[in-house]
């Protein structure tokens, strides 16, 4: 899956000569909590709600309402932007985006191709990846197993399963306890709890978590 499958498009933008109460009402009619920041049709800058609601005074601050909307009105999104910003590309693979995302502490990347913004990818984008990847909206068993980490070792449980007459949703693989073992996450359809935890033991060595899901 690359980036340009799964991105917000076609992408908000604004003018760095917007002021930012205008800035901060358009993210919230749109509902977005950033935007790049475009000159001309080139990228220049990157801003979030938070970026614009930090350039208000405090609720401490003693000026008065009239000069705090004087304030205000004369400041503009290039005042606050991000100026250097990462972006990816549209065949960046989806993990390498939310590795730089997680990386660089940030929640959205904009999205070019050949030079040209035609999207972004925000942590909203990758939570509903996540949710699809672990079939999360769909009903089954979902099992968590502690397995020696072998070659050879998937295709054992995996053929377990369609052994025992199961069909298999999702599957995800994250690291065990130690560089020994892996926990495998599987969520299926034909086969109760039991009959799962039949076709699996010889090759599990702890069930984590066993349970039946319902449809979300």
């Amino acid at each position: 899956m690359l980036v340009g499958d799964r991105m917000s498009h076609p992408v908000i933008t604004i003018p760095p000569d917007m002021p930012v109460v205008d800035a901060l009402n358009l993210m919230r009619v749109e509902h977005v909590r950033r935007t790049p920041v475009v000159d001309n049709g080139k990228l220049v800058g990157i801003v979030s709600d938070k970026d614009l609601l930090n350039a208000s005074p405090s609720a401490a601050t003693t000026l008065s309402q009239w000069e705090i909307n004087y304030l205000l009105s004369k400041l503009e999104v290039k005042d606050v932007m991000t100026r250097d910003v990462i972006t990816v590309t549209t065949d960046t693979p989806i993990e390498e985006a939310a590795r730089i995302m997680a990386d660089n502490k940030i929640g959205g990347l904009p999205v070019l191709r050949d030079g040209k913004l035609v999207g972004i990818i925000t942590e909203t984008d990758l939570f509903k990846v996540l949710l699809e990847m672990m079939g999360a909206r769909v009903p089954g068993v979902r099992v968590s197993i502690l397995v020696p980490n072998v070659k050879g070792e998937l295709a054992q449980l995996t053929k377990a399963i369609s052994d025992a007459g199961g069909n298999i949703i999702s599957l995800g693989t994250f690291a065990g306890d130690d560089a020994s073992t892996a926990l495998i996450t599987i969520k299926l359809t034909g086969l109760s709890e039991e009959q799962v935890k039949e076709a699996l033991k010889p090759f599990v060595t702890e069930f984590e978590d066993v349970r039946t899901m319902p449809a979300a």
